[in-house]
């Protein structure tokens, strides 16, 4: 799924379930020894996505730690992102320099409308509207959701280029129109899947971290995904 959505120069690899007895470096066992079964098993399926996706650059295992607001730290010239969710785990990454890229961000969740009131912590007023408007024109995909996730992959691909933290509120996100094809779905049955595209508007004049080759920031771009149960979002940023 994920692979769709990211230009040929990024590296993904995803699982629809846990991948047993995944090793651990000592560094990551410190992050992540004293918690339960399920959230063990997560950690470490996440870590197993993001080395078997660098070992597709080229990259020997290395650990992948958590960093400033828990976004990954990576080998020196990688861009990459991670996501986890019931059902799904995932990671992307892809060579700085070669790849044209200077950021990237993933996420999942799955496809089924937010708990009552989140929307609306989470969404502008325009987004509130336009949201209802998805909704009369096609129920069957949970706008609310598409939005939330659209706006993590904004946040996990602008964190690590500016160091800055972002709000919900400080990202607008437009939706488009989305698009309908059949895909025979898990298990060989058929189902229909939704695509499309996402435009975010981030705060005016913010400057990429020192060393990027980007200049002021003003809107970032994505695709979105609905199959399997599950909306996957991603944001590639490229040099300009």
């Amino acid at each position: 799924m994920l692979a769709e959505l990211l230009p040929s120069g990024v590296k993904s690899v995803e699982t629809f379930g846990d991948i047993p007895d995944c090793p651990l470096f000592a560094e990551e066992e410190a992050v992540i020894g004293r918690a339960v079964a399920a959230r063990r098993r997560e950690f470490a399926t996440v870590r197993w996505c993001a080395r078997a996706a660098l070992a597709r650059l080229g990259y020997p295992p290395v650990p992948v730690l958590p960093g400033e607001r828990g976004a990954p730290t990576w080998p020196a010239g990688v861009v990459g992102s991670i996501t986890h969710c019931p059902g799904y785990r995932a990671a992307a990454v892809a060579l700085a320099g070669r790849s044209g890229l200077v950021a990237l961000g993933v996420d999942a969740e799955p496809s089924t409308r937010l708990p009552a009131g989140v929307l609306e912590t989470v969404a502008l007023g325009d987004e509130l509207a336009s949201v209802a408007a998805l909704r009369r024109a096609d129920p069957s995909v949970p706008w609310d959701r598409v939005l939330f996730c659209a706006k993590e992959s904004v946040y996990k691909a602008w964190y690590p280029l500016t160091r800055r933290w972002l709000d919900f509120h400080d990202v607008s996100v437009r939706i488009d129109v989305s698009m309908r094809t059949v895909s025979a779905g898990s298990g060989g049955r058929a189902g229909e899947r939704r695509h499309g595209r996402f435009r975010a508007r981030v705060p005016a004049g913010y400057q990429a971290r020192p060393g990027t080759r980007h200049g002021p920031i003003s809107f970032l771009s994505g695709r979105w995904l609905m199959d399997r149960g599950l909306v996957v979002t991603a944001v590639a940023v490229p040099e300009r």
